[in-house]
């Protein structure tokens, strides 16, 4: 029996003892891989949770995924300490917080924001948060930044592609950009589908987000570039999910048109998504990464697992090693060494 599987023994023997419960499970697993001598490295910039009230916001709703709804903290520390996780920051995933009742969204935030924080706060070492937004209202987000600094002490914000039939990049929005940039912000953005295409009859029994998660994740990436807000406001550190969706195939075609926003675009495009990050959760094949990588450097792209719902960090780990896209030295600043740059708090975890 391996050191992993005995582990897992143990506790799953206390438990059954009545001994510990499920935040003892993951506090034995934890101790127990230090004292094997394992060291957890790595860093999943796109690691989902799901706070009781946003669980029962969204039950029934399109665009869930069932394994969102059981997620607890100890599965996330479970998934971790297997596939060599030091730390995880979590954010909400589909289908978000906006429909359509703006009271019920900054409620919802605010609970999402607050359990986040006492996650953080419960495991300091194994959890960062980037916190739920209310947009599309403006002044309620405006209020949920400086509640999220200033009083829960987050590590960015995180957004979603579109919110109805509104883009990132969308000129109401510029309030908000202008505060995060002020603050520095890093900027996790979360595909979604849009009202226009989740409905679309083309391929009957295909979900949206097969294709059009990457898709919409292109529509905000063109959005933040071609309004201006890019280049407007260089001191936002964006994080782009699941490879930059389909930008690294397209953005030979998008350069094109670039031409004709000049006054946005005084660089083009491609000299402004290159300041980009990208993080790698569904999208660790070898096509997507090879064509990122011929868009930035290995210092903009991150590990990340979209868990539950996307696989284990394990496979995620095996998966980018075999792909023989990286050195060792590239591997480990994926997997570590680019998230400590955008968060620094992580290098004393």
């Amino acid at each position: 029996m391996n050191d992993l599987s005995r582990r897992h023994l143990i506790a799953g023997l206390l438990a059954s003892a009545g001994l510990v419960g499920t935040a003892g499970i993951a506090r034995v697993l934890a101790l127990a891989q230090a004292a094997s001598g394992t060291r957890p490295h790595r860093t999943d910039i796109h690691h989902h949770f799901a706070p009781p009230a946003w669980v029962t916001a969204v039950k029934g709703r399109p665009l869930l995924q069932p394994a969102n709804t059981t997620w607890t903290p100890a599965k996330s520390i479970e998934d971790m300490d297997r596939g060599g996780v030091a730390a995880s920051i979590v954010s909400i995933t589909n289908p978000g917080l906006w429909f359509g009742d703006a009271p019920m969204t900054r409620q919802l935030a605010r609970a999402c924001n607050e359990y986040g924080a006492k996650l953080v706060q419960e495991h300091p070492t194994r959890f960062g948060l980037f916190a739920a937004m209310p947009l599309p209202d403006v002044d309620a987000t405006l209020a949920e930044i400086a509640f999220a600094y200033d009083t829960l002490k987050v590590d960015g914000i995180g957004f979603f592609t579109s919110y109805g039939d509104t883009w990132l990049g969308n000129a109401k929005f510029r309030p908000v950009m202008e505060e995060l940039n002020r603050r520095k912000a890093v900027v996790h953005v979360h595909p979604t589908a849009a009202n226009c295409c989740r409905n679309l009859d083309y391929a009957p029994g295909v979900a949206p987000g097969s294709m059009e998660y990457g898709t919409d994740t292109t529509r905000a990436i063109m959005g933040v570039a071609f309004s201006g807000d890019a280049a407007r406001f260089p001191d936002i550190r964006f994080i782009w999910s699941h490879a930059g969706g389909t930008v690294p195939f397209l953005a030979g075609r998008i350069e094109g048109a670039s031409n004709n926003a000049k006054d946005r675009l005084p660089n083009g495009f491609i000299a402004e998504i290159r300041k980009f990050y990208y993080d790698l959760a569904g999208a660790s094949n070898r096509g997507a990464v090879a064509s990122l990588l011929e868009l930035v450097k290995p210092s903009q792209v991150l590990f990340g697992t979209d868990f539950p719902p996307g696989g284990t960090s394990a496979e995620y780990a095996k998966a980018l090693t075999e792909l023989g896209l990286f050195n060792a030295a590239d591997l480990r600043a994926i997997e570590r060494d680019n998230a400590l740059r955008l968060l620094p708090r992580l290098r004393t975890l």
